[in-house]
C-alpha cells in the first residue's frame, strides 16, 4: 500500500483552512448579535449589524449544507 503524502497534505491544508474560515464567519456572526444587543441596551439601532449577523450565520449553514451533500454524494 501506497500512501499519497501530497494529497493527504492537500486535503489537511484545506480542511484547516475551511475550518478557520467557518470558525471565523461564526465568530462575526456572534459579534454581530452582541453590537445589536449593546445598541438596543443604549437606545439605538444596530439594523446594519444584525444583517451581516444573520448573513455570516447564512454562510456557515451553506457550508456546512455543502459538505454534507459531498459527504453523502
Amino acid at each position: 500500500m501506497k500512501i499519497d503524502w501530497a494529497a493527504l497534505g492537500s486535503v489537511f491544508g484545506v480542511s484547516l483552512a475551511v475550518t478557520v474560515a467557518l470558525v471565523a464567519l461564526f465568530t462575526l456572526g456572534v459579534a454581530g448579535l452582541s453590537r445589536r444587543e449593546r445598541a438596543a441596551a443604549e437606545g439605538g439601532s444596530a439594523g446594519l449589524a444584525l444583517t451581516a449577523a444573520y448573513a455570516c450565520f447564512a454562510a456557515c449553514v451553506a457550508a456546512v449544507a455543502y459538505g454534507i451533500l459531498l459527504i453523502t454524494a
